[in-house]
């Protein structure tokens, strides 16, 4: 486990995994790739207008994009409404991910059990740069649990199944991935660092990061982060829910013991 964070570098300065530094990187690709990224879990369609501001791309170039991706069968146009869906050339991409992700096979049990014991939701995710991508999901029998469907994007620096990633890997790979995160949101920079340093803090001390009220106000979760044996990417299991349905306490003296069970088992896979 981590110590603590480090300072991130100063913006501008120079780094080895600089895209425009690499002569190998071909930006048109990365654009294009970016643009298929915009699409959130629970969205259906997005115009040219909508994925340049979350792609911060002129129209102009989100439109040839477009253009393009469609033409290949990534993108459908809606004639009726102007706007783009994935295609199924999309689709199939993600679904031959998520088979050969094994671990989901033998993590479900798991999670299952541990979300009948919380009455919560409980989630198996990996990092999308500067987001937590949900990769299993599981849920109780109980009403009152977050509805976050595999596939949905959660933040990295912000919630505990971000945060216990970002404590489990190298020192330089998050100071690398804090930096992205700054230049992302200046103004809420400084409580960012100062809450990532408290969460790898935390995940040393007592084996997790917690995120009461951090994300949403009303959310409470703990999360683990793991590397299977097997040489996989590092992933993270959450467990979480409506702050009135989960305490901090009882997440961290009942749910927090069966959770690091769990990944323990896992680990060793």
């Amino acid at each position: 486990m981590e110590q603590g964070v480090e300072q991130a570098p100063q913006k501008g300065a120079a780094r080895s995994t600089n895209a425009k530094e690499d002569r190998h990187f071909v930006t048109a690709l990365a654009r294009g790739l970016e643009l298929l990224s915009c699409f959130r879990s629970g969205e259906k369609m997005l115009g040219n207008q909508e994925l340049a501001d979350r792609a911060r791309l002129p129209k102009s170039t989100v439109s040839r994009l477009t253009y393009t991706l469609t033409k290949l069968g990534y993108l459908q146009y809606d004639d009726e409404v102007g706007k783009y869906r994935l295609g199924t050339a999309s689709l199939a991409l993600g679904s031959a991910m998520l088979s050969k992700l094994d671990i989901r096979q033998y993590a479900r049990p798991y999670m299952q059990e541990l979300a009948d014991l919380s009455h919560a939701t409980v989630s198996l995710g990996m990092r999308d740069r500067l987001s937590m991508i949900y990769v299993e999901n599981c849920r109780s029998q109980a009403a009152l649990t977050l509805r976050l469907d595999v596939g949905a994007r959660i933040p990295i620096a912000l919630t505990a199944m971000g945060r216990a990633y970002l404590a489990e890997v190298p020192d330089s790979e998050r100071i690398e991935i804090l930096e992205r995160v700054r230049e992302l949101d200046e103004t809420r920079w400084p409580a960012i660092r100062d809450g990532v340093a408290r969460s790898v803090e935390e995940y040393r001390r007592i084996g997790c990061c917690t995120s009461f009220g951090d994300w949403q106000r009303d959310v409470n979760a703990i999360a683990v982060a793991f590397r299977p044996a097997n040489g996989g990417p590092i992933l993270s299991i959450n467990c979480g829910g409506p702050s009135f349905n989960l305490a901090p306490d009882f997440l961290l003296n009942e749910v927090k013991p069966r959770l690091l069970e769990a990944v323990d088992r896992l680990r060793r896979l």
